[in-house]
């Protein structure tokens, strides 16, 4: 009987789910850099306008934090894609398994998301 591990199509998933973080951590990365270039971009703005100009250093303070993100993502996406193709070619690949990843990375959007909803809503 043949081994679902040996079949071309399973590599290929391991290789498509590592193109989906790679794309995850490149959003991430993309998302931090227009963000902490529109701070930049309010204190110019502000500042050619003759008002006052505002403090927009938790804009760019959070854009290289997302940046960072993302790097990270990439680097973890990197780790994690040799393991599973270590894995499946030694056949020591446990289905079912939860991507704790993708877990933490969701958890840290969420709560990411609400600081700054409650910074929106609250404080400006």
């Amino acid at each position: 009987m043949p081994n679902d591990l040996d079949d071309p199509r399973t590599s290929f998933a391991a290789e498509r789910t590592f193109l989906a973080w790679i794309r995850t951590g490149l959003g991430l990365m993309g998302v931090g850099f227009a963000l902490a270039r529109f701070g930049l971009f309010l204190r110019e703005f502000h500042g050619n306008t003759g008002a006052a100009p505002q403090h927009t250093g938790m804009t760019v303070d959070a854009g290289v934090a997302m940046v960072a993100l993302g790097v990270a993502v990439n680097v973890a996406a990197i780790a994690h894609h040799v393991r599973t193709v270590r894995k499946l070619r030694t056949g020591t690949w446990e289905p079912g398994k939860i991507a704790t990843g993708a877990v933490t990375l969701a958890a840290v959007l969420a709560l990411i998301g609400i600081a700054s909803g409650i910074y929106l809503v609250f404080l400006h």
